[in-house]
């Protein structure tokens, strides 16, 4: 099926001729909330574009943080993104557009539009392919990680969740986020420190190695130093494309250490 995806969406979502062709277009011109199309569309492809964070969208749109706040507020009010607080940051959020079309649209489509029209699909999409698995595809595989996270929290990880979401982690040894992408916290109880049931990254096209259980580790370990329960995290390496020999010894040897590929996350 996959082979044959860049012929199904030249022919269908690439198609002028077809009706879904426009319809995410028509999606936000729905939204009688929406007074400035050209904003709102940079907003969205800002996020689409993997600018999440309110900064950095407005990095992209060219517009100040305060500037953002209605357009956000419209979008997230009219469910066309939704945004999710990071656990390890009190005042960072992260935004992700809800609707795969629009996604697809403002990432893949917008910028190509009249080439489109002129009817020059298949050729647009071949030198989009790689956005569209690194911008669409990744995030979203990310998302389903999330969800399956939720609901087998208890299985997986031996206790019911609170939150499942990504969350990034400041290294100041390495001058870097650790970012993970599936972070999962129990609740919150008075006057003890908040337990961290795992941390995880997931790949969708990588083969992941013992380097991203190495990472997951020292995100736990400086979690562990700001306070946070870090005693029976499980370190969670999330991928579609599998895992290197020497991380599925580790994982073996290693209670605190899951794998989950396709077979766990669709089974």
């Amino acid at each position: 099926m996959l082979a044959n995806l860049g012929d199904w969406v030249a022919r269908t979502v690439l198609n002028p001729a077809v009706p879904l062709f426009r319809e995410a277009r028509y999606l936000l011109a729905q939204e009688t909330g929406i007074r400035e199309p050209a904003l709102y569309n940079s907003v969205l492809a800002a996020i689409a574009e993997g600018n999440a964070t309110r900064g950095g969208i407005a990095n992209f749109v060219g517009r100040k943080s305060a500037e953002l706040v209605h357009p956000l507020n419209v979008l997230e009010d009219s469910g066309l993104i939704v945004r999710q607080a990071d656990p390890f940051h009190g005042r960072r959020s992260v935004f992700q557009i809800t609707e795969p079309l629009i996604a697809f649209y403002e990432a893949v489509m917008r910028s190509t539009w009249s080439q489109f029209e002129q009817r020059q699909a298949a050729a647009v999409w071949r030198r989009q392919q790689a956005k569209f698995s690194s911008k669409l595809v990744g995030p979203h595989f990310e998302s389903l990680c999330r969800a399956w996270a939720a609901e087998v929290g208890l299985e997986a990880f031996g206790d019911l969740p609170a939150q499942v979401s990504a969350g990034s982690v400041t290294d100041p040894g390495g001058h870097r986020q650790i970012e993970g992408d599936v972070a999962v916290l129990g609740p919150g109880l008075p006057g003890e420190p908040r337990r961290v049931l795992s941390l995880g990254e997931a790949k969708w096209g990588d083969v992941m190695d013992v380097r991203h259980i190495e990472r997951l580790r020292r995100a736990r370990d400086l979690l562990s130093v700001k306070g946070y329960d870090t005693a029976t995290t499980v370190l969670t390496c999330y991928s579609g494309a599998g895992f290197s020999e020497e991380l599925t010894k580790q994982a073996a040897a290693d209670p605190r250490i899951l794998l989950v590929g396709l077979d766990r996350l669709y089974g």
